[in-house]
């Protein structure tokens, strides 16, 4: 008989989640088929106590969250039920998801060290030290052949040459999410200055360029993997006059199929995502390109399933169990 898990959900407030596309409550609702019992927690909620030594013996830290053992259900407006917060040892848990969406700012790393005073005695969900170490916008670049022309940096020369080379660009914040803050560039435009000078003001981050692909037109896939193998994909095509596919921005979900190419790229990253212990990954491919390897809160799992009759999430908790030998 499986055994019965305890799984804290370090994630972003559940009362605001929309429950027909949110990945995090599709893997709590097949966590809680499973008899496993779940707690939710914030990450403001988080705190280390340092070791303490008496008679010579040093105590392990201790990593805990305020949290509330929790229930969902899927009805609107009633989708979740919290028991009474009390302070809970993640060192105690089975599995931690690490499930709180980007920005992948110095909070979010800083929850990733935490974290990994108890991972992997506890499962920490994706690993977060790979997680630290791989901003999804950044991984991809470890596969060169797979993605479109890039160029990452300050330097203004340099990002006038690749505008030049290329023309038509898309400029993206390395560490955002949902689409915030990507600008298309097309050759007559001449805001990008403007907008190099607005973020360098405001931010010491570099920006990341890609050459802009027509094909995006016919939609951005996202692609599903666990535990390295892909597990389905969804089309997401972009609004009429809008670049950014992201359905956090109206992107139109659609069902599509994994062809040849998406085939080639999942063999080529999947060994690496095995290896680093990242279960549950989805990347972004546009035609024949691979543009961003997302590690950090995946989304898409809903739209799959209901588009080709599939589970994704009971196969990452396959991976999970297996991985904890139940």
């Amino acid at each position: 008989m499986a055994r019965h898990l305890k799984v804290a959900v370090q994630m972003d407030p559940i009362d605001s989640i929309n429950i027909n596309a949110d990945s995090t409550f599709a893997l709590m609702r097949e966590a809680q088929k499973r008899a496993h019992k779940l707690w939710h927690y914030e990450v403001r909620h988080m705190s280390l106590r340092e070791g303490v030594v008496r008679q010579g013996i040093r105590r392990e830290e201790r990593l805990s969250a305020r949290a509330h053992p929790v229930t969902v259900r899927p009805q609107h407006g009633a989708h979740y039920q919290f028991g009474e917060m009390a302070t809970l040892d993640l060192a105690s848990m089975d599995v931690v998801l690490m499930r709180q969406d980007p920005p992948f700012d110095m909070a979010y790393i800083t929850a990733t060290h935490l974290l990994e005073h108890i991972h992997p005695r506890t499962l920490v969900v994706n690993d977060p030290a790979s997680v630290r170490n791989a901003p999804e916008k950044l991984l991809v670049t470890h596969f060169p052949d797979l993605m479109p022309p890039t160029l990452v940096t300050w330097d203004l020369e340099a990002i006038r040459a690749f505008r030049l080379e290329h023309e038509d660009i898309i400029v993206k914040p390395l560490f955002g999410n949902g689409g915030a803050g990507v600008f298309r560039i097309k050759r007559d435009d001449e805001n990008l200055a403007a907008l190099l000078e607005m973020h360098f003001a405001r931010s010491r981050e570099p920006l990341m360029f890609q050459r802009y692909e027509p094909a995006v037109r016919k939609g951005d896939k996202r692609i599903v993997l666990v535990d390295g193998a892909p597990m389905g994909v969804v089309n997401r095509v972009p609004a009429e006059g809008e670049a950014r596919s992201n359905m956090h921005v109206g992107g139109r979900p659609e069902k599509c199929t994994l062809t040849a190419r998406d085939r080639e790229i999942c063999a080529a990253i999947g060994p690496t995502l095995r290896q680093q212990g990242l279960i549950f990954v989805g990347i972004d491919v546009i035609g024949d390109w691979l543009t961003e390897i997302n590690v950090t809160s995946p989304t898409g799992i809903q739209e799959i399933d209901r588009f080709d009759g599939i589970n994704i999430e009971a196969a990452i908790w396959d991976s999970i169990e297996a991985k904890l030998g139940t």
